[in-house]
């Protein structure tokens, strides 16, 4: 499986079906990611400031998910995840930490959603509004990389197994690179998704708007287990 890279673009390359992918970001988003990329067959680093609070669940990954820092995952990656909050600037100081470098020439899969507290027991708000949004902001900070924005619209545990009751749901993605957003099309389309490509990454705040529907949703009804399902005559 290979990604046609736009102009003066690296190259994702490959072994057969199975890709080298580092997350940054190691919460239960990072995890769910992690385990169902490597029930894929794929290998696996999460990086991370505090490897001892994975070792347990490393237990359930087996030998193809492995724990290193930030920039070790980065660099370890043909693909780049990034997983990480957004409150008090995390997610920018985690891409600075893992070093912009080891992104250069990749696509990096942004899987973010700009939240900050609007106090206990109350629903998050929007850290970032129209007409920017935090995958835009990640792909002025990476220049040089494919930034695709996707998987930020539903639970971690239905992100590699979008299957619910009610039928396959739909995953909306964007980003400016067309083979790069391809790439993370049949990613997402080898678990089950209907994906549906929205264009260029500035449409990142669409997605990202949704998101917060879903958290509406969630805490209005106290129900975890939904998605979105995009209807065709």
């Amino acid at each position: 499986m290979m990604v046609k890279p736009g102009n003066n673009q690296t190259q994702t390359k490959t072994v057969g079906n199975e890709m080298k992918i580092g997350i940054l970001g190691s919460g239960m988003v990072g995890q769910q990611l992690g385990l169902g990329l490597s029930g894929s067959g794929h290998l696996v680093k999460i990086g991370t400031r505090n490897p001892d609070k994975l070792r347990d669940w490393q237990k359930q990954t087996g030998e193809k998910v492995t724990i290193g820092s930030p920039a070790e995952a980065a660099a370890f990656g043909e693909i780049v995840i990034i997983a990480t909050k957004w409150a008090d600037e995390a997610t920018l100081k985690a891409i600075d930490s893992a070093d912009r470098y080891n992104f250069k020439g990749k696509i990096v899969i942004d899987v973010t959603n700009p939240l900050v507290s609007d106090g206990p027991g109350k629903p998050p708000i929007p850290g970032v509004g129209y007409p920017d949004s935090a995958g835009a902001i990640i792909q002025k900070r990476l220049p040089e990389s494919r930034v695709v924005k996707a998987f930020n619209i539903i639970g971690a545990h239905y992100m590699t197994n979008p299957k619910l009751e009610e039928g396959a749901a739909t995953m909306f993605i964007c980003g400016d690179d067309k083979a790069s957003n391809d790439f993370v099309a049949k990613l997402a389309a080898d678990w089950g998704w209907d994906v549906v490509d929205i264009g260029g990454i500035r449409e990142s705040y669409l997605l990202e708007a949704l998101a917060m529907l879903w958290i509406r949703y969630g805490f209005l009804n106290n129900h975890w287990k939904h998605a979105f399902k995009l209807l065709r005559k």
